[in-house]
């Protein structure tokens, strides 16, 4: 994959994702607003770009596994193509994910503890049905609908040294990775980094909850390993191992990984509330733990661009534990 991938996804979802809003909080921090995309995340470029890619779509629909988000995104994307949703999610997700997902017409499978045992579930049904798989991170055409977020970023801000992005499964940090790589990398301290196949670009900070570190575990590894899967962002962020794409992707010297408590992600969700009345759930306000927690530190005068991924969230915990 490399940064002709997300331009072409870029061309093909056009018209049916949001142009999310950047919001220069103080001078050179930017917040991109993707919790402002349409089914409350990022996960709805992924969906549109996988099933636009796959031509004729089948009878049977298209089949996804979820932690919510990535099942709310492929049931709005059915919705708008005029297919059929089936969406598999564990127990840990969160009733107002549920709800959303039923809302849009979805037909909904809770089953399993965590994220693995409903992907289990979803791949046999597939398998039965006929229906399109639509991964939540580890296909190229989601990565790459992904990647159209970092596209935007760097027409939006004019250019950034730093991007900071949330990983789970990996394919949004990925799809940012090399959505970026056209631009030219100038981080204090930051060498000429390449992602997968791509060109230079900016540093891209992942940051996961120190509960579910499935990128670090891989890195020191040399390859996907599953991990211990808990904490307050399981929902969205409970991937048990990273996927293979964006472990090769993320692998770039480009990119720095760094870990989260949950401590500090439900501050930085209550900051964000609290300063910026933008509500963000858990998953979503875990790129900005990383700068409220001091996990990373910009230099002074680097540009830095927060992506602020989720908000599908119960509006009445944003102000208690």
């Amino acid at each position: 994959m490399d940064y002709s991938d997300v331009l072409a996804a870029a061309s093909r979802i056009d018209g049916l994702v949001l142009r999310t809003p950047v919001l220069e909080v103080s001078p050179g921090v930017f917040f991109k607003l993707e919790l402002l995309q349409h089914s409350g995340s990022f996960k709805v470029r992924g969906a549109f770009n996988r099933m636009l890619s796959a031509g004729e779509l089948p009878p049977s629909g298209v089949i996804a596994a979820s932690g919510g988000n990535h099942g709310l995104a492929v049931a709005y994307a059915a919705r708008e193509l005029g297919v059929r949703a089936e969406i598999f999610v564990p127990e840990v997700t969160s009733p107002v994910k549920v709800a959303g997902l039923a809302a849009l017409g979805a037909h909904v499978t809770q089953t399993g503890a965590i994220y693995s045992a409903a992907a289990e579930a979803a791949a046999k049904r597939a398998a039965e049905t006929g229906a399109l798989p639509v991964h939540a991170y580890d296909q190229a055409e989601v990565v790459a609908g992904q990647g159209t977020t970092g596209l935007e970023i760097v027409e939006q801000t004019g250019g950034v040294d730093t991007v900071v992005v949330a990983v789970g499964g990996g394919g949004f940090a990925a799809g940012v990775t090399l959505g970026t790589s056209a631009t030219p990398g100038t981080a204090p301290g930051a060498g000429p980094g390449r992602a997968s196949g791509g060109g230079a670009g900016p540093r891209i900070v992942a940051v996961e909850p120190e509960r579910i570190p499935t990128l670090r575990e891989a890195l020191k590894a040399g390859h996907p390993v599953p991990v211990e899967v808990s904490g307050v962002a399981a929902d969205a962020l409970g991937a048990t191992k990273i996927g293979a794409i964006a472990f090769e992707i993320l692998s770039s010297p480009r990119v720095e990984s760094v870990l989260v408590s949950d401590e500090a992600i439900v501050e930085a969700r209550r900051t964000l509330w609290a300063r910026h009345r933008v509500a963000a759930e858990p998953a979503g306000a875990t790129a900005y733990a990383a700068l409220l927690a001091g996990a990373y530190t910009p230099a002074p005068g680097e540009r830095v661009a927060v992506v602020l991924c989720g908000s599908n969230t119960d509006p009445g915990t944003l102000t208690t534990p």
